[in-house]
């Protein structure tokens, strides 16, 4: 649509004080246009670059002046060619007056748009401003930045203007003139709808230049219905928006058309597709009607954050309507006051086929000249939430809790990692810190575009800085880190080490037997002492523990013991992988408790595993696959289980 085409030139400082900071803005600037590639391959770029040694622009040739101004790039459709310059920029050798260099930026647009229409037309300025600006011929600097500010606003032009300060300036600015060039461009942000952006680092320059603005589309406009005698008029406006790329499946097909009369609908149903034609489906469509009604009200506790499903829409009151805006400021003020929410039924336009049920929040406007509005989220239905119940830190073992050391290194390091230190600027603002997975995604669509086999780059430095910590700051704070670490210690768990090692060595003994029967257990452990099950093989020692005392205690405890390692080898288990020997425990457990004449023991806990309150259905189906079953009475005569109370696996 043309009211979304944009025409964009970027006015670019490469005087010598810029030069550190060049290979950012190469960076910047050809991110910029890969993203318009992707997203609004219609829209034109230009590039005007001002303090080079050439010149090289229309207006010198027509009325002289604009020295040191070079027009890199006309505009034209944004294409590969213009993020390849882009990505070498030239380093000039004069000061560059930034002034000069909006009047050609000005005149390109003009020229390819004399008259009013409806593509948006757009100035980028990146420089120091440390330059001084050469005196006008004609009035004051001050009447002369009045007078193009005032053709801009006529033209329909806006202007943002990333002013680069502190570390990424090689020289020492001097005072007089960066104060003089602050209050000349405060001059455009006063006449225009100018945006001044101050940056001192790469990660902030590397944020500020947004793609494009997209203008506010409204969702719906229309009555916001509390009752049937009363009603408010509103516009409803997305507030956020996903930003993810469109990675859908594309599909070559055959080079024929299809007469739209032969085209039919098609629904996945399972693998295959179900043709609906418009006429059934038109009949079965559900067809509500378009509105916004108010159901109730209720406590803002009720409605928690993690609820909200989609983005978020503000809901306004209809632009020049005084009796609106009074009406909606009032309800809010009320619902802010006695600390409630609003639950609305939400149709958005006509002919659409679900219906939205959503929560609307109050905002309070601390400004005089921005009325009162609401936000609005979508919240759930029953079928979309999710509970997931998670145990309480309070509940492990006092073993397993941290002390009061461990405690004070925690918030010593959390503390350490305040991005905004007292005295001292955030870093990493929200306004100007970049998506470092999305920002990295367009460079590797970019090199994949020119050369399909091109390796994967490494990570930029500057999208480093976004996800790796800050290396002066883990140095200046090295203590509080080591204190954390001497405090939570990892320790290697040596049972899976000696587990993996005995798995390996009963593989290659059972390869050189020619079975896998298991390796009996040496002589010396069944008629020593043993005094708990141990890991390397459970249903053996169990034997030991059980076979070389005959007393009724030592058999309680080999059962005990056998269970506890029955749980704690499904508890470590990964996608299975010590399902095998849980059950060789849980065989020889029943084995031992029918000779002993303890079924009851074996049949409780075997229950309890099928009615354990953690997820255990996936063993539970793994031993039942492999006929273990309760001890029946069939099996034991004191045994109360018959075949009725065998459980089911669902």
């Amino acid at each position: 649509m043309a009211r979304n085409k944009e025409a964009l030139v970027l006015l670019l400082d490469v005087g010598p004080s810029m030069h550190s900071v060049i290979p950012v803005i190469e960076k910047l600037c050809s991110m910029l246009v890969q993203k318009k590639l992707i997203y609004n391959r219609h829209d034109k770029v230009g590039v005007v670059l001002f303090g080079t040694k050439e010149t090289c622009n229309e207006l010198t040739l027509e009325i002289g002046g604009y020295r040191h101004v070079v027009v890199l790039k006309n505009l034209k459709d944004v294409d590969g060619d213009m993020v390849e310059a882009l990505q070498k920029l030239p380093r000039g050798t004069k000061d560059g007056d930034f002034l000069d260099a909006i009047v050609v930026g000005m005149d390109m647009l003009i020229k390819m748009y004399p008259k009013a229409n409806k593509v948006k037309k757009r100035l980028c300025l990146i420089t120091n401003a440390q330059c001084p600006i050469k005196a006008s011929m004609e009035g004051t600097k001050e009447e002369q930045v009045t007078t193009i500010a005032k053709q801009m606003s006529v033209h329909g032009t806006r202007m943002e203007s990333i002013i680069v300060r502190g570390k990424l300036c090689q020289k020492k600015a001097n005072k007089t003139t960066a104060n003089e060039n602050h209050r000349l461009l405060n001059i455009f942000s006063e006449e225009t709808s100018t945006r001044i952006v101050y940056v001192g680092n790469p990660v902030s320059l590397f944020g500020a230049l947004k793609t494009q603005n997209k203008s506010p589309h409204t969702v719906f406009r229309g009555d916001l219905e509390l009752s049937s005698n009363m009603k408010i008029k509103v516009w409803v406006y997305k507030k956020t928006i996903e930003e993810l790329p469109n990675l859908k499946k594309c599909y070559e097909f055959p080079d024929i058309a299809v007469p739209s009369d032969q085209r039919v609908r098609g629904y996945h149903y399972g693998p295959q597709i179900v043709p609906i034609s418009k006429v059934a489906l038109d009949a079965v469509k559900f067809k509500p009607e378009k509105g916004v009604k108010l159901l109730g009200f209720t406590n803002s506790s009720n409605v928690l954050r993690h609820h909200y499903m989609k983005d978020v829409n503000i809901f306004i009151p209809e632009p020049e309507n005084k009796k609106a805006m009074v009406a909606l400021s009032a309800l809010a003020r009320a619902m802010k006051e006695m600390n409630k929410l609003a639950i609305l039924r939400c149709v958005w336009r006509r002919g659409q086929t679900k219906v939205v049920i959503g929560v609307l929040i109050p905002n309070i406007s601390d400004k005089e000249n921005i009325p009162d509005s609401f936000y609005f989220n979508v919240l759930p239905f029953a079928e979309d939430v999710r509970e997931f119940q998670f145990p309480s830190f309070s509940k492990f073992p006092a073993a397993l809790q941290p002390n009061q050391q461990q405690l004070e290194a925690a918030s010593n390091l959390v503390e350490m990692l305040d991005l905004a230190p007292c005295g001292k600027e955030k870093a990493l603002l929200p306004d100007l810190t970049p998506n470092p997975v999305l920002e990295r995604f367009y460079r590797c669509l970019e090199l994949k575009s020119k050369n399909p086999g091109a390796a994967v780059p490494p990570i930029d430095e500057t999208l480093k800085k976004i996800t790796e910590p800050d290396s002066n700051l883990v140095l200046k704070n090295k203590s509080v880190i080591d204190s954390f670490r001497r405090c939570f210690e990892p320790n290697e768990n040596p049972r899976h080490k000696k587990l993996r090692r005995l798995l390996l060595e009963k593989s290659s003994s059972s390869e050189e037997d020619g079975n896998g029967d298991i390796t009996p257990l040496p002589s010396n452990l069944i008629e020593g002492k043993v005094e708990s099950i141990c890991n390397p093989t459970p249903p053996q020692v169990f034997e030991a523990m059980s076979g070389s005392r005959n007393t009724q205690d030592s058999v309680v405890k080999a059962i005990n013991d056998t269970r506890n390692k029955i749980f704690e080898l499904i508890d470590e288990s990964n996608d299975g992988d010590n399902y095998p020997e849980a059950l060789e425990c849980l065989t020889a457990l029943q084995k031992k408790c029918i000779v002993d004449q303890e079924s009851e023991q074996f049949n409780n806990f075997l229950c309890r595993l099928w009615n354990f309150d953690r997820n255990l259905h996936n063993f539970c189906g793994y031993f039942a696959s492999r006929g273990l079953t309760l001890i029946p009475k069939a099996d034991f005569l004191d045994s109360q289980v018959t075949e009725k109370d065998e459980p089911k696996v669902e």
